[in-house]
């Protein structure tokens, strides 16, 4: 993966959300705007409730390389990243047509999320 195809998808891509991972629909424009389920992680409880932090989390994930190999079209299945708070977030892609992505926190139980951990930690020294 190079820098350039990287930084490409960071100018691309656009936060979409899911009202699954909401309690407080914040400024997302959902439809509708919060429909929490009991077995989904959710957004509020990292507090982010503005769609410019979702996307700015994205978009850091994408400038450290933390995608996936699948990919949806010319877009990674998932994105990841780390809030300023140290907590994993993982982003999918719902639409290929606008490069829109939802994102939720992955489980502190949850053995990728330490992996997630670990990468981000590796790209920010070397940054």
């Amino acid at each position: 993966m190079t820098q350039e195809q990287l930084d490409a998808w960071a100018g691309a891509v656009t936060y979409g959300g899911n009202p699954e991972h909401k309690k407080n629909p914040g400024d997302f424009g959902l439809s509708p705007p919060a429909s929490p389920r009991a077995d989904k992680e959710l957004c509020d409880e990292i507090e982010i409730f503005r769609r410019s932090e979702a996307l700015a989390l994205l978009k850091d994930g994408l400038k450290a390389g933390l995608v996936s190999v699948q990919r949806v079209g010319e877009f990674p299945q998932n994105i990841w990243a780390v809030t300023n708070a140290g907590v994993a977030v993982e982003a999918q892609l719902e639409n290929r047509k606008t490069a829109a992505y939802h994102g939720y926190p992955l489980s502190e139980n949850d053995p990728f999320s330490f992996s997630v951990l670990q990468a981000w930690r590796a790209h920010n020294e070397q940054s």
